[in-house]
């Protein structure tokens, strides 16, 4: 996989609303806050497990949420001491 589509997949996969995809973007001890939700600073999700239910809220919350406007910028010098 080429440089451009590790970085657009995700987003593609949030676009789809695939959970199933996202969540391969995710570590199995991730944490996930979001800015919404019971307590006065939102919601945080710990685990995997955890993290997929909190993305499902958001799909539901908000159907038609669309991640647009992605620009990406790779540095192939980082690591040439340069």
């Amino acid at each position: 996989m080429d440089i451009r589509s590790k970085l657009t997949a995700p987003g593609e996969a949030f676009n789809a609303h695939d959970l199933d995809s996202i969540m391969e973007f995710f570590a199995d001890d991730c944490i996930l806050e979001m800015p919404r939700g019971s307590k006065p600073w939102g919601s945080r999700f710990e685990g995997k497990r955890n993290v997929r239910d909190g993305r499902a809220t958001r799909f539901e919350g908000l159907p038609d949420v669309h991640y647009g406007d992605a620009e990406h910028f790779a540095d192939t010098m980082a690591n040439t001491g340069i």
